[in-house]
């Protein structure tokens, strides 16, 4: 038998009360989700592969821009006040929701909601992929009860919509807990969630640790299994299937965003639709004038946007509507198997997915009524694996690279304002990324329509210029805009200036660190992909269960030099710190990787090679669009990226790539940053 090398190896602040009123919730839950229970187990059964009489949804057969953006309402919050700050109670609940155009199917996806509130599939609700947003101010003090309510209507759980592939290295309630499962058949048991504020400066018992997970509180738990991860924290007592996390909000104001971090399904967790914005606010943003209202509560019916965010996700539909995601590794690459055990190939898990439908806010292909004015967009790339290339244009259909209609004028990125304003007529986005720009429609009339368009490939991305676009009658569209008359002057200002951002530094260590892939040679049929991993250059790739490797003190300041040895592009995430990106250098990184490797199997014997020795060309800087505060960097092949942070809190975080397929197997490190 053939194994997967290492990673086979196992490897009271508030009374509980005053935060939400626990009472019936998940009986209630389980109430308001009884009419979708059959079609819950019809979905869960042809996913297990038990019936392959549905097909996958053509694209060409969904109408674009039919129904309108939704453009997310705000979270309410339970309560607030000065001494218990301000207090969510938001549930991870299954509903159905109106994705493709009205008058196709609707879909089953999971939504966040406010839990207070009513309940999924009644008057009222707000449980919604994406979930509503969460509206804070610097330095507000912020708890959320954060609900596993992933239950049927008689109090039993829901299995996932997904296929689960047991033999990754995943949360695995089963047993060995946070450890790889041996059964090649897709996981159907209860459904582990932790959350993550994506950005957040945040105490590390609430960052969302990937092994901090939970599971619902229902009544039919099978005996043996684990009802928590190993580093399940929360910062109050709080009943079964719930964490309390707190959020001190002590940065400047910035377009953050929220969505699960489960060991293993993260990337099932999000394309079943758990993920929102979460929007912190000060006085410098408040005293540009730039375009608003942004959505807020208590708002008038009727009440018109001008500053909106937009979740931009790919998905793959069945002709009933439900979601598609692949349950066979043949999706990817046609290998037929023979897979786990036999082999170190997932049965299930692919290296990357891309979908064959747009979705903005929940909605395929949406429309958005503009008027000859500045609007914000807040753009979120929440895909798998997806990199966007958006331009806004008057032919969708356009031979590419289209010729601009509009520039954006780019003023924010992940970690806040810019140092100055950018005006691009292209958008690079990664996954996770989120710039923050301005799109001015004054130059055109009623009637009038622009369409953002994707340039970006269908395929991972290895950098720019694109070599081959996305389909331009599907994933090469993305909405339509459709100009309508001004209702009121636009005295709004796109800034001439910005706030300085000061340089960090100076570094007190420089770490190398290694972007990795793993490869099996299948016999008679060719190399595959089978795992990513991050790494050192002293230890080679490193596995998730591997001694942490990079351990900061609190206060210090640290260059990170990436060094990808693959041959495509990876976004990697740090949490806890925003930081700076310094430049790219390029290297030969094939011959490094070569003589790494050499060293790495001579046992260490000799002088470690040195990245330095394999550097081709001078620094390139960052782009205009990556001199703010970032959380996501884009490391592309052939080079070295350097980033810079400081790390000021003491705890157990991760640092990983936000391709969420590469991330679920192998591609995320833990860090722990260490006591002064």
């Amino acid at each position: 038998m053939i194994t997967r090398r290492d990673f086979l190896r196992s490897a009271a602040l508030l009374a509980t009360s005053a935060l939400v009123p626990w009472g019936l919730f998940p009986r209630k839950v389980a109430a308001a989700t009884a009419s979708g229970s059959a079609f819950i187990n019809g979905t869960t059964l042809r996913h297990a592969g038990q019936d392959a009489s549905l097909a996958i949804l053509d694209p060409l057969l969904i109408p674009k821009y039919e129904d309108p953006l939704v453009v997310p309402p705000v979270m309410p919050p339970h309560a607030s006040g000065p001494l218990l700050g301000t207090r969510y109670a938001i549930a991870a609940a299954q509903i159905q929701q109106q994705v493709l155009p009205t008058g196709m199917p609707t879909t089953t996806v999971w939504g966040y909601g406010d839990a207070t509130g009513p309940l999924p599939g009644q008057p009222g609700s707000n449980y919604n992929w994406p979930a509503y947003t969460v509206e804070v101010r610097t330095n507000e003090r912020v708890f959320v009860a954060w609900i596993n309510a992933l239950i049927d209507a008689r109090g039993n759980y829901l299995p996932h919509l997904l296929p689960v592939d047991q033999t990754l290295h995943w949360a695995n309630p089963p047993g060995p807990r946070d450890m790889m499962g041996t059964d090649p058949t897709p996981y159907t048991g209860p459904v582990p969630i932790v959350t993550h504020v994506h950005g957040a400066h945040v105490p590390a018992i609430s960052d969302g640790y990937p092994e901090a997970w939970y599971l619902p509180k229902a009544r039919n738990i099978p005996p043996g299994y684990f009802r928590r991860g190993t580093h399940y924290g929360s910062v109050a007592s709080v009943p079964e299937g719930t964490a309390l996390f707190f959020y001190p909000n002590d940065q400047r104001a910035s377009t953050l965003w929220f969505h699960d971090h489960t060991l293993g399904i993260t990337r099932l967790n999000v394309y079943a639709g758990l993920a929102g914005f979460w929007l912190i606010r000060d006085a410098v943003e408040d005293s540009l004038n730039l375009p608003g209202p942004a959505p807020m509560l208590g708002e008038p019916a009727g009440t018109k946007h001008y500053e909106i965010g937009m979740a931009i996700q790919d998905r793959t539909f069945y002709e009933d509507g439900s979601l598609f995601y692949p349950e066979t590794r043949a999706f990817f690459d046609e290998y037929p198997g023979p897979y786990f055990p036999e082999t170190p190939v997932p049965p299930i898990w692919n290296p990357e997915f891309f979908g064959n439908t747009m979705v903005v806010n929940g909605k395929t292909w949406p429309k958005l009524e503009v008027e000859p004015r500045k609007y914000r967009f807040r753009l979120l790339n929440g895909c798998d694996s997806r990199f966007l290339v958006l331009k806004l244009v008057t032919d969708p259909l356009a031979p590419r690279p289209a010729t601009p209609a509009l520039p954006f004028a780019m003023i924010g990125s992940e970690g806040g304002l810019l140092p100055a304003p950018v005006v691009t007529d292209q958008l690079l986005i990664a996954p996770a990324e989120r710039p923050d720009v301005i799109v001015d429609f004054s130059q055109f009339s009623p009637g009038d329509e622009v369409y953002l368009i994707n340039e970006g490939p269908d395929d991972p991305f290895g950098g720019l210029p694109v070599e081959e676009f996305a389909d331009p009658e599907t994933t090469g569209q993305v909405m339509k805009f459709v100009v309508t008359p001004l209702s009121a002057p636009d005295t709004s200002e796109i800034p001439d200036s910005l706030p300085v951002i000061d340089p960090l530094g100076p570094e007190v260590r420089t770490r190398d660190l290694t972007l990795n892939e793993e490869m099996y040679m299948a016999p008679d049929f060719g190399e595959l992909p089978i795992a990513a991993l991050l790494g050192t250059a002293e230890d080679g790739p490193l596995t998730w269960s591997a001694p942490i490797t990079e351990n900061p003190q609190v206060g210090d300041t640290e260059i990170w030099r990436l060094i990808n040895l693959t041959a495509d592009a990876h976004p990697i995430h740090l949490h806890l710190v925003m930081f700076q990106v310094l430049d790219r250098i390029p290297m030969d990184t094939d011959g490094y990787r070569d003589a790494q490797l050499a060293w790495l199997e001579g046992g260490k014997v000799g002088p470690q090679p040195d990245p330095d020795d394999y550097l081709t060309g001078a620094p390139i800087p960052p782009s205009p669009e990556e001199a703010g505060l970032k959380d996501t960097v884009i490391a592309l092949p052939g080079q070295m990226t350097r980033i810079i942070a400081k790390f000021d809190l003491a705890g157990l975080y991760v640092w990983h790539c936000h391709i969420l397929s590469h991330e679920d197997n192998e591609m995320m490190r833990p860090y722990e940053v260490l006591p002064a």
